[in-house]
Protein backbone atom coordinates (compact mmCIF):
# COMPACT_ATOMS: atom_id res chain seq x y z
CA UNK A 1 0.00 0.00 0.00
CA UNK A 2 1.67 3.19 -1.17
CA UNK A 3 1.98 6.48 1.38
CA UNK A 4 -1.05 8.45 -0.18
CA UNK A 5 -2.99 5.29 -0.37
CA UNK A 6 -3.03 5.23 3.65
CA UNK A 7 -3.53 8.88 3.72
CA UNK A 8 -6.79 8.50 1.43
CA UNK A 9 -8.20 5.30 3.53
CA UNK A 10 -7.16 6.04 7.06
CA UNK A 11 -10.18 7.18 8.73
CA UNK A 12 -10.89 4.71 11.92
CA UNK A 13 -9.24 1.20 12.91
CA UNK A 14 -7.62 -1.01 11.59
CA UNK A 15 -7.19 0.35 8.63
CA UNK A 16 -8.04 -2.36 5.93
CA UNK A 17 -10.98 -3.49 7.99
CA UNK A 18 -12.57 -0.57 9.90
CA UNK A 19 -14.60 -1.55 12.97
CA UNK A 20 -17.36 1.38 11.72
CA UNK A 21 -18.49 2.70 7.94
CA UNK A 22 -18.48 6.21 7.39
CA UNK A 23 -21.49 8.51 8.07
CA UNK A 24 -23.73 9.72 8.05
CA UNK A 25 -25.02 7.52 10.96
CA UNK A 26 -29.02 7.09 10.68
CA UNK A 27 -30.98 5.94 13.46
CA UNK A 28 -34.39 4.60 13.34
CA UNK A 29 -37.23 3.63 16.18
CA UNK A 30 -34.58 5.03 18.91
CA UNK A 31 -36.48 4.37 22.15
CA UNK A 32 -35.80 6.25 25.06
CA UNK A 33 -36.59 6.09 28.87
CA UNK A 34 -34.90 8.73 30.65
CA UNK A 35 -34.91 9.03 34.55
CA UNK A 36 -34.15 12.71 35.67
CA UNK A 37 -32.74 12.74 39.25
CA UNK A 38 -31.62 15.16 41.86
CA UNK A 39 -27.78 14.00 42.87
CA UNK A 40 -25.37 15.50 45.53
CA UNK A 41 -23.88 18.71 43.71
CA UNK A 42 -20.35 18.15 45.18
CA UNK A 43 -20.38 14.95 43.84
CA UNK A 44 -21.39 16.76 39.80
CA UNK A 45 -18.90 19.46 40.62
CA UNK A 46 -15.87 16.68 40.92
CA UNK A 47 -16.95 14.95 37.02
CA UNK A 48 -18.13 17.97 35.02
CA UNK A 49 -15.30 19.54 33.26
CA UNK A 50 -14.83 23.44 32.84
CA UNK A 51 -15.69 25.37 30.92
CA UNK A 52 -18.97 23.61 31.44
CA UNK A 53 -21.31 24.84 33.82
CA UNK A 54 -24.13 23.17 36.22
CA UNK A 55 -27.19 24.87 37.10
CA UNK A 56 -28.48 22.08 38.91
CA UNK A 57 -27.72 19.18 41.16
CA UNK A 58 -29.96 16.81 38.22
CA UNK A 59 -28.56 13.63 36.16
CA UNK A 60 -30.94 11.97 33.32
CA UNK A 61 -30.19 8.02 33.65
CA UNK A 62 -30.69 6.90 30.18
CA UNK A 63 -32.09 3.58 28.42
CA UNK A 64 -31.86 3.36 24.43
CA UNK A 65 -32.88 0.85 22.43
CA UNK A 66 -31.71 1.41 18.83
CA UNK A 67 -32.79 -1.10 16.62
CA UNK A 68 -32.01 -0.36 13.18
CA UNK A 69 -28.69 2.36 13.27
CA UNK A 70 -26.86 2.96 10.38
CA UNK A 71 -23.55 0.58 9.97
CA UNK A 72 -23.71 -0.18 14.17
CA UNK A 73 -26.65 -2.56 13.97
CA UNK A 74 -28.98 -3.26 16.64
CA UNK A 75 -27.80 -2.25 20.29
CA UNK A 76 -28.68 -1.08 23.26
CA UNK A 77 -27.07 1.53 25.43
CA UNK A 78 -27.41 3.32 28.91
CA UNK A 79 -25.54 5.57 30.60
CA UNK A 80 -25.67 9.15 32.47
CA UNK A 81 -26.28 12.94 31.04
CA UNK A 82 -25.94 15.57 32.82
CA UNK A 83 -27.60 19.16 31.74
CA UNK A 84 -25.15 21.85 31.61
CA UNK A 85 -24.49 25.47 30.38
CA UNK A 86 -22.04 26.82 28.21
CA UNK A 87 -21.98 30.42 26.61
CA UNK A 88 -25.30 30.68 28.05
CA UNK A 89 -26.60 28.12 26.20
CA UNK A 90 -28.44 25.17 28.05
CA UNK A 91 -26.98 21.97 26.70
CA UNK A 92 -25.87 18.64 27.91
CA UNK A 93 -22.59 16.56 29.01
CA UNK A 94 -22.74 12.71 28.35
CA UNK A 95 -20.77 11.31 31.45
CA UNK A 96 -20.85 7.74 31.61
CA UNK A 97 -22.26 5.28 29.06
CA UNK A 98 -22.68 1.46 28.24
CA UNK A 99 -23.52 -0.53 25.69
CA UNK A 100 -23.71 -4.26 24.12
CA UNK A 101 -22.06 -3.68 21.10
CA UNK A 102 -18.50 -2.99 19.52
CA UNK A 103 -19.13 -0.66 16.24
CA UNK A 104 -21.15 1.98 18.12
CA UNK A 105 -18.20 1.52 21.34
CA UNK A 106 -15.18 2.20 18.42
CA UNK A 107 -16.93 4.42 16.23
CA UNK A 108 -18.35 6.52 19.29
CA UNK A 109 -14.99 6.96 20.96
CA UNK A 110 -12.60 7.59 18.34
CA UNK A 111 -14.90 9.81 16.18
CA UNK A 112 -16.91 12.04 18.96
CA UNK A 113 -15.64 10.97 22.38
CA UNK A 114 -18.20 9.47 23.48
CA UNK A 115 -17.41 7.86 27.35
CA UNK A 116 -18.95 4.26 25.63
CA UNK A 117 -17.49 1.02 27.93
CA UNK A 118 -19.03 -2.73 27.18
CA UNK A 119 -21.88 -3.49 29.61
CA UNK A 120 -25.24 -5.09 29.56
CA UNK A 121 -27.82 -2.99 29.45
CA UNK A 122 -31.62 -3.97 28.42
CA UNK A 123 -34.45 -2.18 27.76
CA UNK A 124 -38.20 -4.12 28.03
CA UNK A 125 -41.58 -4.26 28.46
CA UNK A 126 -42.70 -6.44 31.72
CA UNK A 127 -46.56 -6.51 31.56
CA UNK A 128 -47.76 -3.07 32.38
CA UNK A 129 -44.24 -1.77 33.08
CA UNK A 130 -41.48 -0.28 31.35
CA UNK A 131 -38.00 -1.89 32.51
CA UNK A 132 -34.45 -0.69 32.19
CA UNK A 133 -31.62 -2.66 33.68
CA UNK A 134 -27.71 -2.25 33.56
CA UNK A 135 -25.32 -4.74 34.19
CA UNK A 136 -21.43 -4.64 34.10
CA UNK A 137 -20.67 -8.84 33.66
CA UNK A 138 -22.54 -10.33 35.94
CA UNK A 139 -23.45 -7.30 38.73
CA UNK A 140 -26.36 -5.25 38.18
CA UNK A 141 -25.41 -1.70 38.73
CA UNK A 142 -28.93 -0.08 37.97
CA UNK A 143 -32.84 -0.73 37.31
CA UNK A 144 -35.36 1.68 36.00
CA UNK A 145 -39.08 1.18 36.74
CA UNK A 146 -41.88 2.86 34.52
CA UNK A 147 -45.80 2.45 34.20
CA UNK A 148 -46.31 2.08 30.44
CA UNK A 149 -47.52 5.19 28.45
CA UNK A 150 -49.32 6.48 31.52
CA UNK A 151 -49.75 9.80 30.35
CA UNK A 152 -49.13 11.39 26.80
CA UNK A 153 -45.94 14.24 27.12
CA UNK A 154 -45.67 17.69 24.99
CA UNK A 155 -44.22 16.84 21.70
CA UNK A 156 -42.78 20.58 21.82
CA UNK A 157 -40.56 20.23 24.90
CA UNK A 158 -39.17 16.51 23.55
CA UNK A 159 -38.64 18.35 20.28
CA UNK A 160 -37.03 21.08 22.31
CA UNK A 161 -34.55 19.01 24.04
CA UNK A 162 -33.82 17.00 21.44
CA UNK A 163 -32.72 20.30 19.66
CA UNK A 164 -30.08 21.31 22.36
CA UNK A 165 -26.16 20.63 22.09
CA UNK A 166 -24.32 18.21 23.66
CA UNK A 167 -20.81 17.97 24.85
CA UNK A 168 -18.24 15.52 25.08
CA UNK A 169 -14.58 15.32 26.73
CA UNK A 170 -12.67 13.44 24.14
CA UNK A 171 -9.19 11.93 25.59
CA UNK A 172 -6.91 10.29 22.73
CA UNK A 173 -3.54 9.24 24.27
CA UNK A 174 0.10 9.76 22.59
CA UNK A 175 2.20 6.35 21.78
CA UNK A 176 4.06 7.61 24.62
CA UNK A 177 1.23 7.71 27.15
CA UNK A 178 0.98 11.27 27.24
CA UNK A 179 -2.24 13.08 26.32
CA UNK A 180 -2.16 13.98 22.65
CA UNK A 181 -5.92 15.35 22.01
CA UNK A 182 -7.52 16.53 25.20
CA UNK A 183 -10.79 18.43 23.25
CA UNK A 184 -14.60 19.43 24.86
CA UNK A 185 -16.53 18.57 21.81
CA UNK A 186 -20.16 19.53 20.92
CA UNK A 187 -22.81 18.01 18.66
CA UNK A 188 -26.27 17.56 17.75
CA UNK A 189 -28.98 15.85 16.85
CA UNK A 190 -31.01 16.52 13.53
CA UNK A 191 -33.66 15.46 11.28
CA UNK A 192 -35.59 14.36 14.14
CA UNK A 193 -38.78 12.54 13.77
CA UNK A 194 -40.80 12.21 16.65
CA UNK A 195 -43.37 9.05 17.15
CA UNK A 196 -44.63 9.78 20.27
CA UNK A 197 -43.85 10.26 24.49
CA UNK A 198 -44.90 9.22 27.01
CA UNK A 199 -44.97 10.10 31.15
CA UNK A 200 -45.78 7.45 33.88
CA UNK A 201 -44.23 6.78 37.58
CA UNK A 202 -40.85 5.77 37.85
CA UNK A 203 -38.16 4.44 40.06
CA UNK A 204 -34.44 4.10 39.53
CA UNK A 205 -32.12 2.88 41.46
CA UNK A 206 -27.80 2.65 41.23
CA UNK A 207 -25.59 -0.20 42.68
CA UNK A 208 -21.81 0.43 43.60
CA UNK A 209 -19.11 -0.92 41.43
CA UNK A 210 -15.45 -0.49 41.18
CA UNK A 211 -15.35 0.13 37.29
CA UNK A 212 -18.60 1.35 36.46
CA UNK A 213 -19.12 3.85 39.39
CA UNK A 214 -22.76 5.22 38.52
CA UNK A 215 -23.53 5.38 41.98
CA UNK A 216 -21.37 7.95 42.92
CA UNK A 217 -24.08 10.43 41.47
CA UNK A 218 -26.46 9.35 43.90
CA UNK A 219 -30.08 9.04 43.73
CA UNK A 220 -31.64 11.62 46.31
CA UNK A 221 -34.85 12.14 44.52
CA UNK A 222 -36.76 11.27 41.10
CA UNK A 223 -38.01 13.99 39.55
CA UNK A 224 -39.21 13.52 36.08
CA UNK A 225 -39.41 10.73 33.40
CA UNK A 226 -39.72 10.21 29.86
CA UNK A 227 -40.00 7.74 27.46
CA UNK A 228 -40.61 8.01 23.84
CA UNK A 229 -39.67 6.66 20.22
CA UNK A 230 -37.76 8.74 17.79
CA UNK A 231 -35.89 8.74 14.18
CA UNK A 232 -32.96 10.80 14.33
CA UNK A 233 -29.63 11.38 13.04
CA UNK A 234 -26.23 11.38 15.00
CA UNK A 235 -24.48 14.95 13.45
CA UNK A 236 -20.16 15.07 13.92
CA UNK A 237 -18.84 17.11 16.31
CA UNK A 238 -16.89 20.41 16.94
CA UNK A 239 -14.26 21.27 19.18
CA UNK A 240 -15.52 24.11 21.15
CA UNK A 241 -12.63 24.15 23.67
CA UNK A 242 -8.60 22.42 23.03
CA UNK A 243 -7.71 21.57 26.57
CA UNK A 244 -4.06 21.51 25.50
CA UNK A 245 -3.62 24.65 23.41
Amino acid sequence: MKLQDVKTNAFAMPLTSPAFPHGPYRFKNREFLIITYRTDMEALRAVVPEPLEIMEPLVKFEFINMPDSTGFGSYTESGQIIPVKLDGVCGSYAHAMYLNDHPPIAGGRELWGFPKKLATPKLEIEIDTLVGTLEYGSVEIAKATMGFKHREVNSALVMASLAAPNYLLKIIPHVDGSVRICELVRYYTTHVSLKGAWTGPATLELHPHALAPVFELPVLEVISTIHFVADLTLGLGEVVYDYLN
